[in-house]
C-alpha cells in the first residue's frame, strides 16, 4: 500500500506594511503609486503601525508646520513599529552640516528617499521584509490603489517644476519639469473612469507647462496622434470624461496667456469652469522678490478675460503675506486686488522661512507678529468676498456630487458642486429631500436648489 505524505507547514505569513501619506495631492499619487506596486507584489496594508512588519512614510517638507507633522509621525512610526522607511520630499532636504535632515533627526530609520522615488521606496521594502509569492494576492485592480473615495481621483500629469521662485525649494527636492507621455496620462484617465470615478482633478507642480519640456511632441492614444500639451490633454480627458458622466477638475495652473483656451473649453463643457491659480501675491515688486511669472496688473486682465469668456468661472488662489520686503502700501496692495479681482477661494499662508530658500537672503524680513497680523486681514477680507458670492448662488439649481449620504440621503449629506474641490473648498449641505421618494447615493450626482449660504459652505435642498 502506497504512503501518501503531505506538507503541514502553515503557509507563509502575508507580510503587513503601514503606510501614511502626508502633504499635497502630488504627494499622495506618489503614495498611491507606491500602495498599488505593494498590492501587486503581495504585501497587505495594516491599519496601526502596531501591527505592521514595518512603515512607510511619505512625507512632506515645504512649510516648518509640514516638517514638524512628518518627523513627528517618523518619530510615533519608531516607537510602535521600530522599522520605518521614509520618502517624500523631506527625504530630500539637507539639515545642518549638509547631511539628511531625516537622518540626523531620526537615525535609526531603515531607509530615505525623496520624492517620486517607487522603485527605490520598494527596493527598500524587499531588504527589509521580502515577500512570499502568491498568485492569488498578487492581483490589482487595473486602476491601482486610491487613497480618495471611490468616485473621486488625482491625476498627475507631470513632476517637478521649471520655475524658481525665491519662496520655494520644491525643484530642488522634484527637479525640473518632466512631463507624462500623454498616452499613459489618457490610459489612466480611462481605468479611472472605468472604475467609477466621477470627478478627476488634474495635478502637477505647473499644469500649464505641461510638454514644455519635450517641446509640445506628438503621442498617441489608442491608434491617434495627440500634442503633449495642456489644451489638448484637457480636450482629451473632458471628451473622455463625457463618455462617464464624469467631471475634470484642473489645479496648479499658472496664469499664462495660453490658459485662455482653457477657458474655451470650459464655456463648452469639457472641464469644470473652475481654476486653481496660484498667484501668491499682487504687487509687481513682490512679485520680483518672489520670482514669480507675470505682474500682478497682468493677472487682474486676464482673470477679466476668463470673466468674459466664461462668465460662471471659478477662482480659487493661495496667497503670502508678510514676504520679506513686503511693505504695508505692497500689502494694501493685495488686498484691493483680492477685493477687485473677486476671487472666489482664497487661502493664506503667513510667509515662513524655508531652509534653503534663497528668499532667505533678501532683506528687511518682516517680524513673525506683522506677517500673521497681514494674514489674519488679508483672510477677513477674501472670506468677506467669498461671502458675497457664494449669497449670488442662492436660488440657484446646481449640480451636486454627492460625498456622504447616510441612509440613502433621507435625511440629507454633505456634496460638492463645480465650485468646491475636496478638502480645500466649501461644500453643499444637503439638507432632507422635497420628495419622499428621493433618494442620494455617494458618488452619484444630484441636482440640489440652493436655499442659503452659511460660512464657505452652501446650504441646499435636493430636487
Amino acid at each position: 500500500m502506497e504512503t501518501m505524505t503531505y506538507d503541514t507547514a502553515p503557509a507563509a505569513k502575508t507580510p503587513k506594511v503601514g503606510f501614511v501619506s502626508l502633504g499635497c495631492p502630488k504627494a499622495l499619487t506618489d503614495s498611491e503609486l507606491i500602495l498599488t506596486q505593494l498590492s501587486a507584489e503581495g504585501y497587505q496594508t495594516s491599519k496601526t503601525f502596531a501591527g505592521a512588519d514595518l512603515v512607510i512614510v511619505n512625507t512632506c517638507g515645504f512649510i516648518d508646520d509640514a516638517v514638524r507633522e512628518s518627523l513627528d509621525t517618523i518619530g510615533e512610526a519608531l516607537a510602535e513599529n521600530g522599522k520605518v522607511i521614509v520618502t517624500g520630499c523631506l527625504g530630500a532636504r539637507e539639515g545642518e552640516g549638509g547631511g539628511n535632515l531625516v537622518r540626523q533627526m531620526h537615525p535609526s530609520v531603515l531607509a530615505v528617499t525623496g520624492p517620486h522615488a517607487t522603485h527605490e521606496v520598494m527596493t527598500a521594502v524587499h531588504e527589509h521584509l521580502p515577500k512570499p509569492h502568491d498568485p492569488f494576492v498578487d492581483l490589482v485592480p487595473p486602476q491601482g490603489i486610491k487613497l480618495t473615495p471611490r468616485h473621486y481621483a488625482y491625476l498627475k500629469i507631470s513632476e517637478g517644476c521649471n520655475h524658481r521662485c525665491t519662496f520655494c525649494i520644491i525643484p530642488s527636492m522634484r527637479g525640473d519639469l518632466v512631463s507624462r507621455p500623454i498616452g499613459d496620462v489618457l490610459t489612466e484617465a480611462r481605468k479611472l473612469f472605468e472604475s467609477g470615478v466621477k470627478e478627476l482633478l488634474v495635478v502637477s507642480q505647473d499644469t500649464s507647462a505641461y510638454g514644455v519640456d519635450v517641446k509640445y511632441r506628438t503621442g498617441f492614444w489608442d491608434g491617434k496622434p495627440v500634442k503633449t500639451r495642456m489644451f489638448d490633454l484637457v480636450r482629451s480627458l473632458g471628451e473622455l470624461a463625457q463618455g462617464y458622466g464624469a467631471w475634470v477638475r484642473l489645479h496648479y495652473v499658472y496664469p499664462y496667456p495660453h490658459v485662455d483656451e482653457i477657458i474655451s473649453l470650459m464655456a463648452d463643457g469639457l472641464c469644470l469652469p473652475y481654476l486653481d491659480v496660484p498667484l501668491q501675491h499682487s504687487h509687481p515688486d513682490v512679485l520680483r522678490r518672489m520670482k514669480r511669472p507675470a505682474s500682478g496688473e497682468k493677472n487682474l486682465e486676464r482673470i477679466a478675460r476668463w470673466r468674459e469668456l466664461c462668465p460662471q468661472i471659478v477662482v480659487r488662489s493661495t496667497f503670502i503675506a508678510g514676504f520679506p520686503g513686503e511693505t504695508e502700501a505692497e500689502f494694501d496692495h493685495l488686498l484691493e486686488f483680492v477685493r477687485e479681482a473677486r476671487i472666489d477661494r482664497a487661502g493664506c499662508f503667513a510667509y515662513s522661512p524655508v531652509p534653503g530658500a534663497t528668499a532667505n537672503e533678501l532683506p528687511d524680513a518682516v517680524p513673525d507678529a506683522v506677517r500673521e497680523e497681514r494674514r489674519a486681514r488679508f483672510m477677513a477680507v477674501a472670506e468677506a468676498v467669498s461671502a458675497e458670492k457664494l449669497q449670488q448662488r442662492v436660488g440657484a439649481t446646481m449640480q451636486v456630487l454627492v460625498d456622504s449620504a447616510p441612509g440613502l440621503g433621507k435625511k440629507g449629506g454633505i456634496g460638492r458642486s463645480y465650485a468646491d474641490a475636496p478638502e480645500i473648498d466649501g461644500v453643499v449641505r444637503l439638507l432632507p429631500p422635497e420628495k419622499i421618494s428621493k433618494t442620494m447615493k455617494v458618488g452619484e450626482f444630484t441636482k440640489a436648489r440652493v436655499v442659503a449660504a452659511q460660512g464657505h459652505d452652501l446650504l441646499a435642498v435636493p430636487v
